[in-house]
């Protein structure tokens, strides 16, 4: 059997007013009765039967709306949470097997839960507060343990260490991390530009600056006429010479080769173009 979860995606819409549309309808769908998701959960197993698939989604997408209301507080859009519930419940339900003994929706939490919380975990933060196993147990728990405001004392930090099978320098960390705030990638309206620093500051880019690149393309321009002229100011065998050894990109003639034009030796070749480079070197410095 194959089952894409992907073909069966649903969209949660973003608007206030569209997602209380949205929680409204589905929270409307009828649940299924035990003997009906039986019958339903065997069809897709054995048939890969979309259309029941599709029954078995649409009637727990309530529940993942119930679990993703209690992510709120992460400060992320609840379209977004729900939207991950929703690949948590399908994914659910492609694995799902009837002949276990379980409701669906007590098979289908762990996975709904799972997909959100690797969701608020990439998202919360712009640096990753939690990566190993220990780390995670502890994100998605210490917020529970706080009973007041303010940091833990030595004794609630022994507990939930206890509690969850971690370290007290696991809690201690953790603490600090989620305490800790991203700096604003901008300077916010009441900063000064001369005293405050904000991380646009160290990542500007000069490739992109049109006044640097007009200006470099200027000076390109200039400094190729005052040569073009200064080449202008020497005899022609003196350009013929510098033309041949430094301009002529496919194919530069050699000290001998010139030698042999001009009847002269190499060595005349050499001091005619050295020559001709100090005068080009003093009226381009003019």
């Amino acid at each position: 059997m194959t089952f894409q979860t992907q073909s069966m995606a649903l969209t949660v819409p973003r608007g206030s007013s569209s997602l209380e549309a949205y929680i409204h309808s589905v929270t409307s769908i009828n649940m299924l009765g035990a003997e009906e998701e039986y019958e339903l959960a065997k069809r897709l197993q054995e048939t890969g039967d979309l259309q029941a698939a599709k029954q078995l989604i649409m009637s727990h997408l309530r529940f993942v709306v119930h679990v993703a209301k209690g992510y709120l507080g992460y400060g992320l859009p609840q379209a977004d949470l729900i939207q991950e519930g929703n690949i948590g419940l399908m994914k659910a339900v492609k694995r799902f097997d009837p002949d276990v003994g379980v409701r669906l929706v007590s098979f289908a939490v762990h996975w709904i839960k799972a997909e959100i919380h690797e969701y608020v975990l990439k998202n919360w933060r712009i640096v990753k507060v939690a990566t190993t196993k220990a780390q995670r147990k502890l994100f998605f728990n210490i917020r529970k343990a706080k009973t007041r405001l303010g940091w833990f004392s030595d004794e609630e930090v022994t507990m939930v260490a206890e509690n969850l099978g971690v370290s007290k320098a696991d809690v201690t960390e953790m603490e600090s991390r989620m305490a800790a705030q991203d700096p604003a990638f901008d300077l916010t309206n009441d900063q000064d530009d001369e005293h405050d620093f904000a991380p646009v500051h160290y990542l500007e880019d000069h490739s992109s600056d049109l006044a640097t690149q007009v200006e470099q393309d200027n000076w390109e321009s200039n400094s190729q006429a005052r040569l073009l002229s200064a080449i202008k100011t020497l005899d022609e065998r003196s350009q013929h010479i510098l033309q041949a050894r430094w301009l002529d990109e496919d194919n530069k003639t050699t000290l001998q080769e010139l030698a042999a034009t001009y009847q002269v030796s190499a060595e005349r070749i050499r001091q005619l173009e050295k020559n001709a480079m100090n005068k080009l070197k003093a009226c381009m410095e003019i």
